[in-house]
């Protein structure tokens, strides 16, 4: 598997430059656009079509801080989303299990004030995630990152589903 840091020429760190990323993903995918490979050997427009997929495969976890922070912990042999870390603090499962019963609630009730409420609630707790994957990273903390990680994929998949239940 190619580097996708180096495959977009950025420093392997949790903090990118997301502007930069962009677009350099926009002029490695003209480049190799499989169009531009039409008339080209079938092995070459293959490779056209491969290098787009990971171009874009690489963006997407690039981009997104929590597959960003999951693929730099696997660079430090961590799996963050392996199925036998399913330890959390209780604090967290208990504030878990309130923002679901304040979710269940708000769409039983059809109550949009209250589902905006709470998704803003969740946007402070990511942001706040954000920063400390920051500086788990920059104290080369993995395991506290692997945590951040693992508490990040909670809050974003309850993000999602405030999200379906705002429309």
């Amino acid at each position: 598997m190619s580097n996708y840091f180096t495959l977009f020429r950025l420093p392997e760190n949790y903090d990118i430059d997301t502007n930069a990323l962009a677009q350099t993903h926009r002029a490695l995918i003209a480049q190799f656009h499989p169009d531009k490979f039409a008339a080209a050997s079938a092995f070459e427009q293959k490779q056209a079509l491969m290098m787009t997929a990971t171009l874009n495969e690489a963006h997407r976890v690039l981009n997104d801080p929590l597959d960003r922070a999951a693929y730099l912990l696997q660079k430090q042999g961590i799996n963050a989303d392996a199925p036998e870390h399913t330890q959390f603090a209780p604090e967290f499962l208990i504030q878990q299990m309130e923002w679901r019963e304040t979710l269940m609630d708000a769409k039983i009730s059809q109550n949009i004030h209250e589902l905006n409420q709470l998704a803003q609630t969740i946007a402070a707790e990511q942001k706040q995630l954000q920063q400390n994957l920051q500086a788990a990273f920059a104290q080369n903390q993995w395991e506290h990152a692997a945590e951040w990680v693992r508490q990040g994929r909670f809050l974003s998949k309850l993000a999602q589903e405030i999200h379906a239940a705002q429309e």
